[in-house]
C-alpha cells in the first residue's frame, strides 16, 4: 500500500513540529521553506526538503507538490503569502489543504479559497493549557484515535466498593476497564473479583464522548 504523502510548507515552529511528526509516523513528508537555514533543521527527518517560495505555483508544480494527499500551510505572519499558497495548491488540485491562520479573518479567507482545515496554533494551545489548569488533577486521558480515548484516574468515590469485574462499567458509563493499580500493584488481568478501594487507579477505554462524559460525573 501506497504511504499518504504530506507536503509541509514553512518550517517556523508549528511547521518544523508537524513535518516530524508526521515523519516519524512513518509517512512520506516534504519539507518547503524559503530559507535553506529553516530547513537545516527538519532535513534529516523528512523524504524531502526543498527550498522554494510557495506562491509560485509554477515551481509547487515542478516540485511535484500537486501529486501529494495532503499540504500543510504553516507560513508565519506573512499572510498574503499563506493566501497566495493555499490558492497555488488548490489550482493544482490538491485535495486536502490544512492551513495555519493568525487571526479570524484570515482563516476565514483561508476557508472560502479551499483550505480542508483551518488551525489558529496559539488558540489551541491556550485551550489545552486552560483544560489542563481546570480539569481534574486526578483524572488524564490520552486519545488514541479520533474516535478513542484511555482515562486514567484515581477511584472515585463513587465506585470505591464496586468489583473491577462489575457490569457498571459497560452499562452505565460505557466505558471498559483495562488496567488498575491495587495495593501498589498493577493489574492487567481480572481474573480476580478485586473490590475497589479507596486510593486505587483505574484505567479505562472508551469512545471520546462517554469518556469526557465520565469526566464530568467523577
Amino acid at each position: 500500500m501506497k504511504k499518504e504523502s504530506f507536503a509541509v510548507i514553512g518550517q517556523g515552529k508549528f511547521g518544523y513540529h508537524v513535518a516530524k511528526g508526521l515523519a516519524q509516523q512513518g509517512l512520506h513528508v516534504v519539507a518547503i521553506d524559503r530559507s535553506e537555514e529553516a530547513l537545516r533543521e527538519i532535513n534529516e527527518f523528512v523524504a524531502e526538503a526543498i527550498i522554494m517560495d510557495a506562491t509560485d505555483i509554477k515551481a509547487l508544480q515542478e516540485a511535484g507538490i500537486g501529486q501529494v494527499d495532503v499540504a500543510v500551510v504553516s507560513i508565519g505572519e506573512n499572510i498574503e503569502a499563506s493566501i497566495l499558497t493555499v490558492m497555488a495548491l488548490k489550482e493544482l488540485g490538491v485535495a486536502t489543504v490544512v492551513a495555519k491562520a493568525i487571526t479570524h479573518i484570515h482563516g476565514q479567507i483561508l476557508s472560502k479559497l479551499g483550505a480542508s482545515k483551518v488551525i489558529y496554533p496559539e488558540k489551541e494551545t491556550a485551550k489545552r493549557v486552560v483544560k489542563k489548569l481546570v480539569q481534574n488533577i486526578h483524572y488524564e486521558t490520552i486519545d488514541l484515535s479520533i474516535t478513542m480515548k484511555i482515562a486514567k484516574m484515581t477511584v472515585p468515590t463513587i465506585w470505591v466498593g464496586t468489583s473491577i469485574l462489575s457490569p457498571l462499567f459497560s452499562e452505565t458509563y460505557e466505558v471498559k476497564p483495562i488496567a488498575y493499580k491495587h495495593q501498589g500493584i498493577w493489574h492487567t488481568s481480572f481474573e480476580e473479583d478485586t473490590i475497589l478501594e479507596t486510593g486505587d487507579i483505574i484505567v479505562v477505554i472508551g469512545n471520546n464522548a462517554h469518556v469526557e462524559a465520565l469526566s464530568k460525573k467523577v
